[in-house]
């Protein structure tokens, strides 16, 4: 019989203590299982605006579970703030074989039975390039959209990260992202009033 026993779990757990955007002031502190989470939402509406519309295959459930354990690794490594991760290539560099190996150190944490599945879902190199730049569409998409939220309450310290987010969105070149962008993000600037007032008044 098979050990079951593992901290893998307990591990993922710890997700919620991560903050992002540590060096920022925040208005409201965002954790990386929420961000996780509203990730996962995004890239399966990404996935499901690029089949419905624009000739896309993609399973979209797959790329949401991939997306909830896209940044999975920090449980090991922390948040490292994108001005420190991209100061220089050299860095940059570095910092992708320290999330390599944390992300083979929980794949190796999760319970054998299952290490399989979770290494489908963790380890990058068993992504398709479709997959991969969903998710990475999806999270850019979250930093961009927490942006708009830091803004709207009066945080000008996010001013330069949304013209940055901005510029990365629209290099791109995607219509699942350009579509999302135009219909859906404006939203996230109104008031709850505003976005549940009826249409028709």
């Amino acid at each position: 019989m098979v050990s079951d026993k593992s901290h893998f779990f307990a591990h993922l757990s710890r997700m919620k203590l991560i903050n992002r955007w540590p060096l920022m002031h925040n208005v409201r502190t965002e954790n990386v299982q929420e961000h996780s989470l509203q990730v996962a939402m995004v890239a399966h509406a990404l996935a499901l605006i690029k089949n419905k519309f624009f000739g896309g295959t993609l399973n979209a459930e797959r790329i949401a579970t991939i997306a909830l354990f896209h940044d999975v690794s920090e449980v090991l490594t922390g948040d490292l703030p994108t001005p420190v991760k991209y100061f220089n290539p050299a860095i940059k560099d570095e910092y992708k074989k320290i999330e390599k190996i944390a992300e083979n150190k929980l794949i190796e944490m999760a319970p054998e039975a299952f290490r399989d599945d979770y290494a489908a879902l963790i380890d990058g190199a068993r992504h398709s390039e479709e997959e991969a730049f969903i998710v990475k569409a999806a999270d850019v998409l979250c930093a961009y959209l927490k942006t708009l939220e830091e803004l709207s309450a009066g945080n000008q310290e996010f001013k330069l990260a949304k013209k940055r987010l901005d510029t990365l969105l629209k290099t791109y070149h995607s219509d699942e992202v350009d579509y999302f962008l135009t219909r859906y993000v404006p939203s996230f600037s109104l008031s709850l009033d505003e976005i549940t007032q009826d249409d028709h008044e």
